[in-house]
């Protein structure tokens, strides 16, 4: 199997979060090109490739992963303003000005996916289904 469509081997909750993976078979990836690709970081598959489990659970869903996403943001923010506080011995606010907004510019694309990775297994209602072939069984298709 390509490495875009799927993985074998390890399926720890872990590593299908870091990697992106399916929420129910932790094979498929959720997302068609690496998030290095700058245009294209935010394309998904509309479907598994591995158990056509339909990712946008309803119309709408993932809406709700921009509170993730704001979380990350200022998480961001705060770690950042500490950082040049305590590297530039309290620089004045212009230089705070020029560095983080291109720090959160530059970490865009993974707080993109992350927010929807974190939002599709904390509030997607959909559990691991391991057949141990990595086909799940019940091919339901949340329409």
């Amino acid at each position: 199997m390509s490495k875009a469509k799927g993985i074998s081997g390890n399926k720890s909750f872990f590593f299908a979060v870091r990697t992106a993976r399916c929420p129910r078979c932790r094979e498929g990836a959720m997302f068609q090109h690496p998030f290095h690709r700058f245009l294209k970081f935010s394309t998904m598959y509309k479907n598994c490739p591995v158990c056509n489990l339909r990712y946008e659970v309803e119309p709408g869903f993932f809406i709700g992963s921009m509170y993730i996403s704001y979380a990350m943001n200022i998480a961001i923010l705060f770690s950042s303003s500490f950082l040049i506080y305590h590297i530039f011995n309290d620089p004045e606010i212009w230089v705070y000005l020029c560095i983080i907004p291109p720090v959160i510019l530059i970490l865009l694309p993974f707080m993109f996916r992350y927010s929807r990775v974190l939002y599709i297994y904390w509030f997607g209602g959909i559990t691991y289904e391991n057949t141990g072939n990595g086909h799940v069984e019940n091919n339901i298709n949340h329409s």
